[in-house]
């Protein structure tokens, strides 16, 4: 059974993530678990994220959900970020797209893109 949409996937935000996430090699998307998500063996980014407060979970459609290394995920955690529900525990951090510039977003994207994307994509993303 599929997963009702959680975002509508032609909004600006996520036309805006889907234009510099699939700048990067061998980048697809596909929905997943009714969000944009963006992979190429595995998922980099996803285009919404959820969060527990106060015991309640809370959906956030204009979040960014990426996989960082440890240094970069605590950064970011202390400028305002938070760890999503269910994806934290794994290493995932989130943010809210507002307010994020188009430089700060593709950082982003390229430092989650090389946690997962194989060593050979990594290769031509430096080699451009």
């Amino acid at each position: 059974m599929a997963h009702p949409p959680k975002v509508d996937p032609a909004a600006p935000h996520v036309e805006r993530v889907r234009r510099i996430a699939m700048a990067l090699p061998g980048a697809q998307e596909k929905v997943s678990h009714g969000a944009p998500a963006f992979f190429t063996t595995k998922v980099f980014a996803y285009v919404t994220a959820s969060e527990r407060v106060d015991g309640e979970l809370v959906r956030r459609d204009r979040a960014l959900c990426v996989l960082l290394d440890a240094d970069e995920r605590l950064a970011l955690l202390h400028e305002g970020a938070f760890a999503p529900a269910y994806l934290g525990p794994s290493g995932w951090v989130a943010l809210d797209l507002d307010g994020v510039d188009d430089a700060r977003l593709a950082e982003l994207l390229d430092a989650s893109f090389r946690v997962t994307a194989p060593a050979r994509l990594v290769r031509e993303l430096d080699a451009r």
